[in-house]
């Protein structure tokens, strides 16, 4: 029987940066399974996470919603993810048998936001591991593979063994079999789903990694890989304020990465061999879907929740507007008979992740709730000329680092909402963000525009960010928007 509509395959990985792929022009990392599916498909080399920490992204991602509707403006634990239409949830409306293998990070965690089974990874949350979590939402009982991994290895095994954090640079291989470790678990599961599945029904399979999140651990032969390379340095600009970095650098977790330069090598190669252990497990399943006879009727989707700054501009982590925080790989592959467009062709117009939601529904002709705000992105894979949007606005509370950006095909504002500070950098000569042409006379009128549509996007939040039509200094910095969808 003819299938009309194709299986969805989604895969998702956690603070991986928009240009650490080989296809993307990465000088270091290999990624040879994913640089086959942009070589197959099409390359999104302008996507961004709009509110880029693992919560927010998530929440537009599963709702299609602006930050300014789905509430979630920065990284805030244990809130309840309610919304009225999720992505799973209309997918299943339309037919689909939908599956997630891996990290979701939403409150409860074992919340199904429209998803018919998960198997739950969701990486180390110290937030799920106190003493005073119920037991049944305690991480080592609620989450599959750590439950697994007890099982497997006695009660007392943990990835916490390695002796690294969950948000650290600090760096080490993994210390038990390869098969143990939770970027292959998430595979074997979801290449377990293939054998299962409902074969009655198209399916929708979210296949979520959590590395290159760290704790950086891959095995010990991807560190291998980069060991004994040189690799391209950190971006450092005109701009830089390096006393955050004096005051913070020898902690093991600080949001400015380390002051030694040898440690920051450590992490770059922890954080690359991390990337390049999930491509080959993307191998192994796109292998599993070869033999399983279903890539005729198969798109795969691939994105990250937001990126990783990894030492550029003395930062580590993500939640600013920098690109190696907030520029996130995306691309789209499959059959021409389902998503039409050239083989290995790029699209240069600015997407973001709450456009997955509708791409998703119009690959099965299903309705787009009137309420998401993105736009799907097939259109621009059969026409590369289309764009859905000529800018996008994103933000994340971050204390005094509470931030806004503006960027769009070739630029992108800044305006830090605490301090008033502003920033622009024009990202077609300047990718790397090294130049803060602000105050640059060539650049005035363009900085001025960009500074009205901040205003524009702004106007009418409850924080009191717009004032007589201009931007407002120091602002009540509020954590989750009242809005009607949340907890609603």
């Amino acid at each position: 029987m003819e299938q009309k509509q194709p299986n969805i395959v989604f895969i998702m990985t956690d603070q991986m940066r928009g240009d650490c792929m080989g296809i993307a022009g990465h000088p270091d990392v290999k990624t040879p399974f994913l640089d086959t599916l942009a070589a197959r498909g099409t390359l999104f080399d302008r996507a961004y996470s709009a509110c880029p920490s693992c919560i927010a992204a998530r929440a537009a991602l599963h709702t299609g919603l602006s930050q300014e509707k789905h509430g979630r403006v920065g990284y805030q634990d244990r809130v309840t993810f309610r919304y009225p239409h999720t992505m799973a949830g209309e997918l299943a409306k339309a037919g689909y048998y939908t599956q997630c293998v891996g990290k979701m990070h939403v409150h409860p965690l074992r919340n199904l936001m429209g998803f018919h089974n998960i198997e739950l990874h969701d990486g180390y949350l110290g937030a799920y591991r106190r003493e005073t979590v119920p037991y049944y939402e305690s991480q080592k009982i609620a989450d599959d593979y750590f439950y697994w991994l007890k099982n497997e290895k006695g009660i007392e095994t943990d990835v916490t063994d390695t002796g690294l954090e969950c948000n650290s640079w600090v760096s080490r291989p993994w210390i038990y079999e390869e098969s143990l470790h939770p970027t292959n678990w998430v595979t074997t599961r979801a290449i377990d789903f293939l054998r299962r599945r409902d074969r009655e029904k198209p399916f929708f399979l979210m296949v979520s990694y959590v590395r290159p999140h760290p704790p950086f651990d891959a095995p010990q032969c991807y560190f291998d890989l980069y060991r004994n390379k040189k690799l391209r340095a950190a971006a450092l600009g005109d701009w830089e304020n390096p006393g955050e970095l004096e005051r913070s650098g020898r902690i093991f977790d600080s949001s400015t990465g380390p002051v030694d330069p040898e440690l920051i090598r450590e992490a770059q190669i922890g954080y690359y061999a991390c990337i390049t252990h999930v491509d080959h497990q993307i191998g192994r399943l796109l292998q599993s879907l070869t033999e399983s006879g279903v890539m005729d009727n198969t798109v795969i989707i691939f994105t990250s929740d937001h990126g990783e700054e990894l030492g550029d501009h003395y930062m580590f982590r993500k939640c600013r507007p920098y690109e190696g925080s907030c520029h996130i790989p995306l691309i789209i592959s499959g059959p021409k008979s389902w998503i039409g467009g050239k083989e290995g062709q790029v699209c240069h117009n600015v997407v973001e992740l709450r456009d997955l939601m509708p791409t998703f529904l119009d690959l099965a002709h299903a309705p787009v709730p009137e309420e998401v705000d993105g736009k799907s992105l097939l259109p621009m894979v059969k026409k590369t000329e289309e764009s859905i949007r000529p800018w996008l606005h994103g933000e994340h509370l971050y204390g005094e680092e509470s931030n806004h950006y503006i960027v769009t095909e070739q630029d992108k504002f800044i305006w830090y909402s605490q301090s008033g500070e502003e920033q622009y950098f024009d990202l077609s000569k300047d990718p790397r963000e090294q130049h803060n042409a602000v105050c640059d006379a060539e650049y005035q009128e363009r900085v001025q525009k960009m500074r009205g549509w901040m205003i524009e996007a702004l106007e009418g939040r409850e924080e009191g960010f717009v004032e007589q039509g201009r931007l407002r200094t120091g602002a009540p910095m509020i954590g989750c928007l009242k809005n009607s969808l949340v907890n609603g």
